[in-house]
């Protein structure tokens, strides 16, 4: 299945309603999440999947589209895939978690989505977890809009797994009063009290991503 240039499958996009309309405008607004956010009709038919989700589709981890089906990657989870969507069917909500042999977990929220003319065919909504903080893009988004150098960057992201100032200097082999300068300009730049304080804001950031790199997805 090949995306178009704008990131909207062949298929059509319910989410856009013509070039200039305010369903184009929310399509793109949806391509700036950092989460994945992907629309389904309930016979698993991709309808439309915002690039955080592309991406990670593209990667073929727990989940697939093959000709404009979504499909489990793992023949154990199908099940738990087909069970949320009759749920969505039935109008209600579920949280699915998806894994692979390597230890990856997706976890996600499915959705219903209820249409004005209860004629229409159904849909859900495949909302995903956040990533942690320290895999997050919001993590390098947050570090360039403070002139954070690669290293602080690398330092508040083991912060941000919740690792002390002397486990930060074990795993980058350096002296724990390295760390704890580099923590010192961290919040200087960052006008934060401390590491908590530092953390927090982090964890809550904006589910804002920087660009994406697109992908097609075949």
């Amino acid at each position: 299945m090949e995306l178009l240039a704008d990131g909207v499958y062949s298929g059509g996009n319910p989410l856009r309603d013509g070039k200039n309309g305010a369903g184009s405008g929310l399509a793109l607004l949806m391509d700036e999440l950092a989460y994945g956010v992907m629309v389904t009709s309930l016979e698993n038919q991709v309808l439309h999947a915002n690039q955080a989700a592309r991406n990670e589709l593209a990667r073929r981890r727990v989940l697939g589209v093959r000709n404009q089906l979504l499909y489990s990657c793992a023949p154990e989870d199908g099940k738990t895939l087909q069970e949320a969507l009759i749920k969505a069917g039935q109008g209600k909500r579920s949280l699915i978690t998806l894994s692979e042999p390597d230890g990856f977990r997706l976890t996600m929220a499915v959705i219903p989505l209820r249409a004005d003319d209860p004629s229409a065919p159904g849909k859900a909504a495949f909302m995903f977890a956040r990533p942690s903080v320290c895999e997050s893009l919001m993590l390098c988004f947050f570090a360039r809009s403070h002139g954070l150098t690669a290293t602080e960057e690398l330092v508040l992201g083991i912060l941000c797994q919740g690792y002390s100032a002397p486990q930060a200097a074990a795993q980058l082999k350096v002296a724990v009063s390295t760390i704890r300068s580099h923590v010192r300009s961290l919040c200087a730049k960052t006008r934060s009290s401390g590491v908590r304080e530092l953390v927090n804001r982090v964890a809550v950031l904006p589910p804002v991503a920087p660009t994406l790199r697109h992908e097609v997805m075949h």
